[in-house]
C-alpha cells in the first residue's frame, strides 16, 4: 500500500517474530521448505538481499529504505496525508537518483533519533550536526539551510549578550531536538530553565501567552509557524540572541553508525550530483 509514488505507508505490525532485530528489511522474507518455483525464487531473493547487506547496500531486496523524520515545517510536515516540505523533497530527489523507494514515517523526534541511531540502514533527515552527535551518526550531507535564535516577545527588554545571560530565563524547547541538546550541553537544565514539549507549534503559543520567556528555534520554522497561526512574525517574534554554533551549515540527512560506509557513500554521491545538476538549488528557491 502506498501513499504516493515511491512512498510506502509503514505497517508497524507486519514484522514477524523471527526477524532479527538488527535487520529491518527482511520482515517479509520467510524462506519456504519446499523446492517449488516460488520457493526457489524466495530463496534466491533472500540470498541476494543477504549479499546486498554484506556489500553495504543496507536496503531491502526491492529497493526500499526506511526514512524517518518529524513534524517540522516547512522542512518536513504532513499535508493531506503525505509528507512534504523542503527537506522531504530533497531526500525524495536523492532516492530518485539512486532508483530507490522510501518508506517515509513521521514520529516524535526523540523516537526517530533513537531508532535511526540504533538501527542499520535507517535514514533520518533534518538533523542538526553537533559535536555531541558527530560520533553517533554517519553524515550524508546538508539538505537545507538553518539559522538559530533565541526568540522573545517584541518590545520586551532582555539584555542577553551571551548564553550564560540567558540562563535566568524560561526557554521553550522540543524534547531531544538539536536546540535542546545544545543548551543542555552548555549547562541549561530541563525542568528548570528549559521547558520541553513535543511539538514546535506549542512552543510558539507558550511564548505568545507568556508561559515562557524565550524560544530556541530555527528562523525559517519560527516564521512559518507564526504565519500558520495567522500572525505576522515581525510583530510577534523578536530575535533576541543568535546562536552561531547551530547556524549557517544547515540540516543533514544521516544514517546510524552501524550502517555500512558503502551505503552512506552512495547517498553522499547522489546528493552531490543533485547539487551539481542544479536540482538542489531549485528546491531551495521554491521554499524560501
Amino acid at each position: 500500500m502506498t501513499s504516493r509514488a515511491g512512498h510506502r505507508i509503514l505497517n508497524k505490525g507486519r514484522q514477524q517474530a523471527h526477524t532479527p532485530p538488527f535487520n529491518p528489511f527482511f520482515d517479509r522474507m520467510a524462506v519456504p521448505t519446499s523446492f517449488s518455483a516460488t520457493g526457489i525464487w524466495r530463496r534466491f531473493a533472500c540470498l541476494a538481499a543477504l549479499w546486498c547487506w554484506g556489500a553495504g547496500c543496507a536496503v531491502a531486496a526491492d529497493g526500499a529504505v526506511r526514512v524517518l523524520t518529524e513534524e517540522y515545517p516547512p522542512y518536513n510536515y504532513t499535508d493531506g496525508g503525505k509528507l512534504t516540505g523542503l527537506s522531504t523533497q530533497v531526500v525524495e530527489a536523492v532516492l530518485k537518483e539512486l532508483k530507490l523507494h522510501g518508506e517515509f514515517q513521521s514520529m516524535p523526534w526523540a523516537r526517530a533519533y533513537e531508532t535511526a541511531h540504533g538501527t542499520p540502514g535507517v535514514l533520518i533527515y533534518s538533523i542538526g550536526r553537533t559535536p555531541e552527535r558527530d560520533k553517533l551518526f554517519k553524515w550524508v550531507g546538508v539538505i537545507a539551510p538553518t539559522n538559530y535564535y533565541l526568540f522573545g516577545q517584541p518590545g520586551r527588554a532582555y539584555g542577553i549578550d551571551s548564553l550564560e545571560a540567558a540562563k535566568k530565563y524560561r526557554i521553550a524547547t522540543v524534547n531531544e531536538d538539536v536546540g535542546e541538546q545544545f543548551l543542555v550541553a552548555h549547562g541549561f537544565v530541563k525542568g528548570q530553565n528549559l521547558q520541553p514539549s513535543v511539538k514546535y507549534e506549542l512552543n510558539y503559543e507558550k511564548l505568545k501567552l507568556g508561559r515562557v520567556d524565550l524560544w530556541i528555534m530555527n528562523e525559517l520554522t519560527a516564521s512559518y509557524l507564526a504565519r500558520q497561526a495567522g500572525d505576522n512574525p515581525a510583530r510577534t517574534l523578536a530575535r533576541v540572541y543568535r546562536i552561531p554554533e547551530l547556524s549557517g551549515e544547515g540540516y543533514y540527512m544521516a544514517f546510524g553508525k552501524q550502517t555500512p560506509d558503502a551505503t552512506v557513500e552512495r547517498f553522499r554521491q547522489a546528493l552531490q550530483h543533485l547539487k551539481r545538476s542544479g536540482g538542489y538549488e531549485q528546491l531551495q528557491r521554491k521554499w524560501q
